[in-house]
Order: C-alpha cells, then sequence, then structure tokens
C-alpha cells in the first residue's frame, strides 16, 4: 500500500511510470530514429538495472503502482529479464508491462513471464511486409508476428498491438483491426502526432529544407514530410474500418460496454460482434486526454519528463547514486508538481523517440 497517493497541480493523480530502459533500438524506424541510429552513450552514463529498481522502490512509496518498460528496444538491454524481477519484488507495483517491436520475443518471452512481467504493447504499424522493412529499415514482418504469438503462448494478458497512424502512408487499418477477430489480441490505432517546430514539421513543403532527394510532395518514408494533414482523426477511422467490417460481412465495430482489456489507458475500445479481441483508438490530436494523464517518464541517462512532449526534465541519476534517497524525492516530487496541464505539440522535442521512451 502507498504511503503517499501525490497528486500534480491540477489534481491529477500520478501512479504509472514509463521506463526507458535503453537508447539502442534493433529497427530504424523512420519515425523514432535516424539511420545510424543514436550516439553511443557511455555505461556510467546510463542508469543500472540496480539504480532503476531503486528509483522504483522509493516512488512505490509515493503512489505509483504501475510500470512499463520501454526504450529504444528494451529487449535488446541484457539486464531487461533481471529488471522485470527486481521490480516484481517491490511492495506496491500491481503491474508491470513491456513495449517492444516483437522481434526477440519469441525467445525472452519464456523468462519475462517466469520473471513476472505481467502484458506486453507489440508495436505494428503496417502489414505489408515491404512497407514494414522500409518503415524500419532493419525489421521483417514476420518478426513482429511470431512476437504477438509468442506473447499468446505465454499468457501475457492482454496483448495489444499499437499501431500509429500516418494518413500518407496509406496503410491497411482493417487488415490490422481484423487481427482482434479470430486471436485475443487488443489493437490500438493512435493518432499520429506531429512533434517539431516550424522549421522540423511540414519542412520538406519549403524545398531548401528537404533531406537530399526529397523535395515537394515528398515521398512517404520522409517524416520530414509530415504534417498536421496527415493526422487521421480516430472518428473517421473508426468510421472507415467499421464500413469495411460489413463489406467484408463481419459487421461493424460496437462499442465495448465494460471499457475495454486491463490497462485501457486513454483509449476508447471497440469490437467486431463475437471477436475474441477489441479495437481502441488513441485520440491524442482530435481528443486530448491530458486531463486523465497518470504519468510520468524516467530516461535511460536518469532524468524524469513530466510530459512526453516537453523537453523539461529533472536529473536524478547523480542523487541516486550518492544515495541520497531524501534529494531523489525532492527532485521526483518537483516534476509532478510542475506536470503541465496538457501537452503542446508545436513546441518540439530536443530527444528522438528512441530516447524518451514514447
Amino acid at each position: 500500500m502507498a504511503v503517499h497517493d501525490l497528486h500534480d497541480g491540477f489534481g491529477r493523480s500520478i501512479t504509472y511510470l514509463r521506463i526507458s530502459v535503453t537508447d539502442k533500438c534493433n529497427y530504424r524506424c523512420v519515425y523514432c530514429m535516424p539511420e545510424e541510429g543514436v550516439a553511443a552513450r557511455g555505461h556510467d552514463e546510463l542508469l543500472t538495472a540496480e539504480e532503476i529498481a531503486r528509483f522504483v522502490r522509493l516512488v512505490a512509496n509515493e503512489g505509483i503502482s504501475r510500470v512499463r518498460l520501454t526504450g529504444g528496444e528494451p529487449l535488446v538491454s541484457h539486464r531487461i529479464v533481471p529488471l522485470v524481477a527486481a521490480l516484481r519484488a517491490i511492495p506496491g507495483i500491481e503491474d508491470i508491462s513491456l513495449t517492444t517491436n516483437g522481434a526477440l520475443l519469441p525467445h525472452m518471452a519464456a523468462d519475462l513471464c517466469e520473471a513476472g512481467l505481467d502484458r506486453v504493447n507489440i508495436s505494428l504499424d503496417t502489414l505489408d511486409a515491404e512497407q514494414f522493412s522500409r518503415i524500419t529499415r532493419l525489421g521483417r514482418l514476420e518478426q513482429a508476428l511470431a512476437g504477438i504469438d509468442a506473447a499468446l503462448e505465454y499468457g501475457f494478458d492482454p496483448v495489444k498491438v499499437n499501431t500509429v497512424v500516418v494518413r500518407r502512408l496509406q496503410q491497411d487499418t482493417f487488415g490490422l483491426a481484423r487481427l482482434s477477430v479470430d486471436r485475443p489480441v487488443h489493437v490500438r490505432f493512435i493518432e499520429y502526432m506531429p512533434i517539431g517546430n516550424e522549421e522540423t514539421i511540414g519542412a520538406c513543403k519549403n524545398e531548401p529544407h528537404c533531406p537530399p532527394g526529397v523535395s515537394g510532395s515528398a515521398p512517404e518514408l520522409h517524416p520530414e514530410a509530415w504534417d498536421a494533414s496527415d493526422i487521421v482523426p480516430s472518428d473517421e477511422l473508426r468510421a472507415q474500418i467499421s464500413a469495411a467490417g460489413e463489406t467484408a460481412g463481419i459487421g461493424p465495430l460496437l462499442p465495448v460496454a465494460d471499457g475495454g482489456p486491463s490497462g485501457a489507458g486513454p483509449a476508447q475500445y471497440w469490437r467486431f460482434a463475437q471477436a475474441k479481441g477489441t479495437v481502441g483508438f488513441i485520440s491524442a490530436m482530435s481528443n486530448h486526454f491530458c486531463s486523465r494523464c497518470n504519468r510520468l517518464r524516467l530516461t535511460a541517462d536518469g532524468t524524469i519528463r513530466p510530459c512526453l512532449f516537453s523537453d523539461d526534465e529533472y536529473p536524478v541519476r547523480e542523487a541516486l547514486r550518492a544515495g541520497d534517497d531524501a534529494r531523489v524525492l525532492e527532485i521526483y516530487r518537483s516534476a509532478i508538481a510542475h506536470k503541465p496541464e496538457e501537452h503542446d505539440t508545436t513546441d518540439g522535442t530536443a530527444r528522438f523517440m528512441s530516447q524518451i521512451g514514447g
């Protein structure tokens, strides 16, 4: 039982911590990091598994009950299994989840299950094998699909599939939604959020700012060209998928009466009749859910971020290494006190998505 139940300045109870255990990844997704990857960091710049666990032990007494492990790709970290086990042993931590691209999950699912991992989210933006390879640069579609199979085989519950929808990518969203019919997976469509500033969002509309080979109507896989026109509002997407379901003979999407799977967060859930899983929609742009946001982020190099889309950071690594628990909690409480009322995607962020555990 938590000793404290901390609220931010807008009355939101902070119970959820996302932890980026590494900024490395075995993919190079076009919207997440540059093709050459991120600059290598020394081991002394990153929190150890023991330091992460110690931080969580402290904040579990401040109201944190749910933890999600992210990256980069968390499964490339050799410490991920012992970290899950260490977190499982912390009183007050009720739920441990992990976001992954799924490629390594078939090899690691058994160990993660034994260590105490509760559930997984698997990122999957397309069912087109060629497009998948182009988006991820290094990945293969069959790897992600095998990851979903492994998650189901080892009983993680729920198993969620996350898809960021970008209009110019023309993804087969109905095909993705249909994954929920025969298997108990929960497919969630996330509205693309233009991240950057006026120099980077839609920069390829101005040819001098374009990367080599990109101009005017830029190729689909250059996020430098993506802008607000690439947002597909959840209501529009849900209507499209529902109509496609009727055409395919499986019927329209129906509201989920019980609110959806555990750890539902900001998603609104629907399902096809008789489907084993659900279809969720996360309306980050068309219907902000900031008023219900209950999370903080801890980066791999030891800073607390109160909001994904703000570069306000509260470094905690040195206090952890000094063994100064009082100072760690002081910094943590300050981060909560300064959590913004809502996000602003026009301000931009200095870090790549892989470095902040988006």
